[in-house]
């Protein structure tokens, strides 16, 4: 077990005494207090892993202290010490802050369990810090893009040179691959990133809207023009504009855009003014535009003027190592900690051929929060969930404990709270949500049970 520095906050001196000779003979670090006040005072002038807060004292309460303990610093985890052993005063406590609670007298082999339990959970929330620190090294900090891959690498060193120019950048890739999220770090890299990135999608829009969409339109230039509107173009003024799916424009339109790109200038639906304008353009697609052109729906002289820079993003199955990186990246965008999945999934991550790229990812990661199964993803994908998920196989688990090379003592804690979420789970299930049948099946006190219960069904 990890050292830890604690407090032990105790108006009666023998049980400080002994919390203190029995925490010192476990390799703690400990210092004492009698009282709230001198509680504060210790806490302010020296660091802390945990305090252990006696809930009845003279002057201060423990509640009152626990809550100026955690403006002093909330990241010191504090346990309860009651003789009012209660569940009404547990919610309290924790609602409050606390982390757990113990009742008076002290069983010492409860306290030594609960220091287990909490120098595991800092050893985990230290090493989701590291983790998300290594994963920051690997990203920008607006444009999320993640990588360990060398071409990924290669790619982004790419990006981050063609993004000091004012060259056209053309962007290539699979659906899903990341293409917008690229071309947002190009902008971002830019001096025109104090400018606006405008997108227009050129396979979500009818070719008579797309038209006015790109260069605006005049008051009356067609049925439904009740007032002027400039298009992206002169939005994206001093700035960037994304044309995604550029190869799923139209033919007929494909003239007006190469004048507008090579003249810096559009001409509105309905006007015969042109406008002037001063746009980065970044085009995007998922089609291969060589093939393109010579299928005769792509002008080469638009291409040639997109391509001064182009970007050939791969697939996340040629991104080696990136899905379980990305994994990892998304299970803390949804609020979950970087190492929420299981070891065994991450290794079906790394062998699945992902045809809905990184889009696919996250949704898989999402779903997997959410629901623990991934049944809509596909056989490759399902197979891997269902050999590695803990709540299929007993034996899948012990093997991934194991393949963890923990010490003894944290390998086996992590079986007994695995064994104790599934024995809760099931119990309840069993009496239909009644704790008290499940508490008086199981053999143990109700309070007992209750605290089982919402610790693993939350």
């Amino acid at each position: 077990m990890r050292q830890l520095d604690i407090l032990i906050v105790e108006d009666g001196r023998s049980q400080r005494e002994m919390l203190r000779d029995f925490l010192v003979s476990e390799g703690h670090r400990v210092m004492e207090a009698e009282n709230g006040e001198s509680a504060i005072r210790t806490a302010t002038a020296n660091h802390f892993d945990l305090v252990l807060l006696d809930y009845k004292m003279p002057g201060m309460n423990g509640l009152e202290v626990l809550k100026e303990v955690k403006k002093i610093n909330r990241e010191i985890d504090v346990v309860i010490i009651t003789a009012y052993g209660t569940i009404e005063t547990a919610v309290e406590a924790i609602k409050a802050g606390a982390i757990d609670y113990i009742t008076k007298p002290v069983e010492l082999d409860e306290l030594l369990l609960l220091l287990e339990r909490i120098t595991e959970r800092r050893g985990l929330i230290r090493e989701n810090e590291l983790l998300k620190k290594e994963l920051e090294k690997h990203s920008v900090t607006t444009g999320k893009i993640i990588y360990k891959n060398p071409r990924m690498i290669e790619l982004v060193n790419m990006a981050s040179r063609v993004a000091a120019s004012r060259a056209s950048v053309l962007i290539q890739g699979e659906s899903g691959t990341g293409k917008e999220v690229m071309a947002r770090l190009i902008h971002q890299l830019s001096p025109r990133a104090h400018k606006p990135l405008i997108v227009v999608n050129c396979g979500a829009l009818p070719e008579n809207l797309l038209e006015s969409e790109l260069f605006g339109h005049e008051k009356g230039a067609f049925t439904g023009a009740v007032s002027t509107r400039p298009g992206v173009f002169e939005q994206a003024h001093r700035g960037t504009l994304l044309i995604d799916e550029i190869g799923d424009l139209e033919l007929d339109l494909q003239p007006k855009l190469l004048r507008a790109i090579q003249r810096m200038e559009v001409l509105r639906v309905g006007s015969r003014h042109p406008i002037k304008v001063d746009v980065r353009v970044i085009a995007a697609t998922r089609r291969d535009l060589d093939r393109e052109i010579q299928a005769g729906r792509f002008r080469d002289d638009l291409f040639f003027r997109l391509n001064v820079a182009r970007i050939e993003l791969p697939p996340l199955r040629r991104r080696k190592g990136d899905a379980e990186l990305l994994a990892r990246h998304f299970c803390m965008l949804l609020g979950a900690p970087a190492d929420a999945l299981p070891e065994r999934l991450l290794r079906a991550f790394h062998d699945y051929e992902w045809p809905g790229n990184v889009r696919e990812l996250r949704n898989a990661v999402s779903r997997f929060l959410a629901l623990g199964d991934l049944a809509d993803f596909g056989p490759g994908l399902e197979r891997g969930v269902h050999s590695s998920t803990d709540d299929h196989n007993e034996g899948d688990f012990l093997d991934d404990v194991v393949a963890m090379h923990l010490p003894l003592q944290d390998a086996r804690q992590q079986v007994v709270e695995e064994f104790e979420r599934r024995y809760v789970q099931h119990a309840i299930e069993r009496h239909a949500g009644s704790t008290s049948q499940a508490a008086t099946e199981a053999g143990v006190a109700k309070r007992y049970f209750r605290l089982l219960r919402a610790r693993y069904t939350k």
